[in-house]
């Protein structure tokens, strides 16, 4: 028997071209049997990889939605949420999920601020430190590690070793009672993530062999798949491995000239099925 569907609100943009956020987040929440809301926060025309990129804000409109949602009675099982854009939508989607939650609904929290020791396009310190008070009431947070570094004041550096990461986790923890999955955690010709629960203080690591290219909008598959596993009733650690297989598998049928994003769909029905059984 089919399991029931759970109701998901997702809050991140529309990049319109790029395979990144919603155009990411839709498809792969949808094909893991999740019933999936979306409040965009801006429309850009393509994500900020590209130098001529435009911006649309979306705050009001996000503003209306909600107080229609409010209105007709709409509520959510979970909320993930990815790219902003601006500081002005970290009281908005608090109060979404403050006003649209059903009991115990987890809020699971992708930063999507920067990469590389850089901050995106358009965000300043101002923004970070609107983030890190937002994060604060997450469930789960799944920075990267230049936005574990900004989160935590922690400087970057281009390579951290277990213990440099043991470190980072539990100055990034002082921010919240949250878990983290740390993700692009590289050692000796692998990549994978490491997990800090906040229950025992501990840190566990994963890690699969490193492939060749650097592709953008792999944060973003991970997140969400990593979502749809764990809505489906993985654990932290299993639904961040599944997430880190899946990108990798992504990765490896992926067009190594296609460099703006990464082409999933080619796996997601196969990859996603069984957790629709």
């Amino acid at each position: 028997m089919a399991k029931t569907s759970k109701k998901i609100l997702t809050v991140q943009d529309l990049s319109c071209v790029g395979q990144c956020s919603l155009t990411v987040a839709l498809p792969i929440l949808s094909a893991f049997g999740l019933e999936t809301g979306v409040l965009p926060t801006a429309i850009l025309s393509e994500h900020t990889m590209f130098k001529n990129f435009t911006f649309l804000d979306l705050a009001q409109n996000m503003e209306n939605t909600l107080k229609s949602w409010e209105s007709d009675g709409h509520r959510f099982a979970a909320f993930y949420t990815g790219y902003l854009g601006k500081k002005e939508h970290f009281g908005i989607v608090e109060r979404a999920i403050e006003t649209l939650s059903e009991p115990s609904a987890p809020v699971i929290i992708d930063p999507a601020f920067g990469d590389n020791g850089k901050l995106y396009p358009l965000f300043d310190e101002a923004y970070v430190e609107g983030m890190r008070e937002y994060v604060s009431h997450a469930d789960v947070i799944l920075p990267n590690i230049t936005e574990a570094c900004y989160l935590a004041g922690v400087p970057y550096a281009s390579h951290f070793d277990r213990t440099a990461v043991c470190g980072l986790m539990a100055a990034l923890a002082r921010g919240g009672n949250y878990h983290i999955v740390l993700t692009g955690v590289e050692e000796e010709g692998k990549i994978g993530f490491a997990h800090y629960d906040p229950a025992t203080g501990k840190t566990e690591f994963y890690f699969r062999v490193l492939l060749d290219g650097r592709f953008h909008g792999t944060g973003d598959i991970f997140a969400s798949v990593f979502t749809g596993a764990y809505l489906a009733g993985k654990d932290m650690f299993e639904a961040a491995k599944a997430a880190a297989e899946f990108v990798a598998l992504a990765i490896s049928v992926n067009d190594k000239e296609h460099t703006y994003g990464v082409q999933f769909e080619k796996e997601l029905a196969a990859f996603a099925l069984p957790y629709l059984q």
